[in-house]
Order: C-alpha cells, then structure tokens, then sequence
C-alpha cells in the first residue's frame, strides 16, 4: 500500500467494486460529471463494472483509496494515459460521499502524485475537471497542481458543453515530503 498523512492506495480488491459501484457510479448525477464516457445502466455483479480491474495494462494504474484511520474503503483513484516516452500521465480521484471534506482527496492526490514521479519516473502530471469542479481543482491545487489553462465547450454534460480545465505538475514542481 502506498501511504499518505490520512489516505492509503491499494490495489482493488473484488470486494471493493459493489460498494464504489453502488456509491459513485449509480450516483449518476455526480458520475456524469466526473467522467468523460456516458453513462450507461450498468449492475455491480456484471464483469463489465467500471470499477472492475480486468487487466494490468501498462498505461493505466487503478488504486482503492483506503482511510488509514479506520482502514474503511474510501474511493477510487486512477493513472491513466500513462505515456513511458513522454514521462506524463492523467489522474483522477472520486470519494465515496461520507469521505468527501476530510482531507483526504488532497492526500490521495499527492500520493498518487509521489508514484508517478518517484516510481514510475514521470516528469509531468495532469488532471483535467470541470470548471464548476471547485472541489477537485482546489483538492489538485493543495497537491501543489497549477491551473494552466481551458477547454472550452469540450464536455458533454446533462444536456449541454461545459469547459474543462486543465491542471498540470511536473516533477521539478513536486515536493516529496507532502506526498506520504
């Protein structure tokens, strides 16, 4: 497991895939908002779960954000887009609601931040959100994540284009104390 202050990132267990399917992904009003892909009617048993790990691909890293506290399941978080010749990927995080405003979305952040530099030898990180996404932009700013522009009308959100925004580390940029 991979440690931060108050947040911990394992890998997912079979277990984990009912409770972030039933909590994150059947809240379709928040989910719509936080991924890109449609959503779709989908039951947590199905092998098809979004939150199931079907393979180990090289590009992508798919962790289970742990409270260290209470050692309870606390959300998801993933590296995507993970580029070997460029150095650079995307990252994301979606808590379970009760977990939402406790830090620990800033601490899963950093951690993932410290794997992609310190492991995976990565020279820049990005993390793209909605521009209404006060909470994950300043969750990536905390991270120490610098906004460094927009998309304009390039998501497709209940109906309507809303304007993403783009937030990007790089390793000469990232402070390893801060991420566990």
């Amino acid at each position: 497991m991979l440690r931060g202050e108050v947040a911990g990132l394992r890998a997912r267990e079979d277990r984990d895939v009912p409770i972030l399917h039933a909590e994150l992904y059947d809240d379709v009003a928040t989910k719509v908002r936080s991924d890109s892909r449609p959503w779709w009617p989908v039951p947590a048993g199905e092998a098809y779960s979004p939150y199931r790990v079907k393979d180990t691909a090289e590009d992508s890293a798919v962790f289970s954000v742990v409270h260290l506290a209470s050692g309870e399941l606390a959300g998801d978080a993933l590296m995507w887009g993970i580029d070997r010749h460029n150095r650079s990927a995307h990252l994301g995080i979606s808590l379970r609601p009760r977990f939402r405003g406790r830090g620990l979305g800033t601490d899963a952040v950093r951690v993932l931040c410290g794997y992609g530099f310190a492991i995976l030898g990565l020279q820049r990180l990005q993390a793209e959100t909605l521009a209404d996404n006060a909470a994950m932009i300043a969750v990536a700013t905390r991270a120490g994540f610098v906004a460094e522009g927009s998309l304009r009308r390039a998501a497709w959100v209940n109906g309507r284009f809303a304007d993403l925004v783009i937030l990007g580390m790089l390793a000469g940029d990232w402070h390893p104390a801060q991420s566990g």
